[in-house]
């Protein structure tokens, strides 16, 4: 399969998200006991609601998207790497930012593809859900509802990795550690994520670190296909692709 993907036709992405709110108990009621009900199934008889709400974060029907970075192959010969942010407080802007992006891309790329590590898992079905609460209409490459399996346009370099394995899990960071890849995770992991936007108000090391994932994810790729990695002086970020 990965033999007959073009690098270049490649859309990485990575997205950070946080619970909506700082703290549960700024929820409205009605909120606040819909995350009591869905908690329940995942904290120990000790914790209560309010002490795992900081993994609100992962779930779109209580968390938003304040980050997602793209970026893709520029040139082949040597290879080169273009990424591009799209982060805010404002995640409709976001979306709707990112949504414009998705839809160039595709047009410009017959065989375009979007790639994430857990993708299929959390970052293709979060970024859809909340379009859909933001009323947004989701980009035909990101929407694989009825679609055949052939049909569908993303790309997962864990489900790639796990070669049918259904019971395996491996991060990111254990991947590119033992591929000898440079760890993203060198500053602040997911579990962080919360604390720097809402007690740091640090955005710009969010994105930094997003950032970071979505080269870690390109590498893999790349190492899955047995070609070389992109060089640090042949990385560029931008703000318009």
């Amino acid at each position: 399969m990965l033999d007959s993907i073009k690098i270049e036709d490649i859309l990485f992405l990575d997205i950070e998200t946080v619970p909506q709110m700082p703290s549960m108990n700024l929820l409205e009621p009605p909120a606040q006991a819909l995350w009591d009900k869905k908690s329940k199934f995942f904290r120990s008889p000790e914790e209560s609601a309010e002490t795992v709400y900081d993994r609100a974060g992962i779930y779109a029907e209580f968390g938003k998207i304040i980050c997602i970075s793209v970026g893709y192959i520029k040139d082949k010969n040597p290879l080169s790497f273009r990424l591009k942010s799209f982060f805010g407080d404002d995640e409709k802007n976001i979306l709707a930012e990112f949504s414009e992006m998705l839809l160039k891309f595709s047009k410009s790329k017959k065989d375009a593809l979007l790639c994430a590590h857990n993708g299929k898992e959390f970052d293709f079905p979060y970024i859809a859900r909340r379009m859909i609460i933001n009323r947004q209409v989701i980009p035909e490459i990101l929407d694989n509802a009825g679609k055949k399996p052939w049909e569908v346009k993303l790309l997962d370099t864990m489900d790639l990795w796990k070669f049918g394995d259904y019971k395996n899990y491996t991060s990111l960071n254990l991947l590119t550690t033992i591929l000898g890849i440079p760890s993203p995770k060198d500053d602040i992991d997911g579990s962080m994520v919360a604390k720097v936007y809402y007690e740091e108000n640090d955005l710009g090391r969010i994105v930094r670190y997003c950032e970071k994932d979505v080269l870690a994810i390109a590498q893999v790729l790349l190492r899955f296909k047995n070609l070389p990695g992109i060089s640090e002086e042949r990385i560029e970020s931008v703000t318009e692709f």
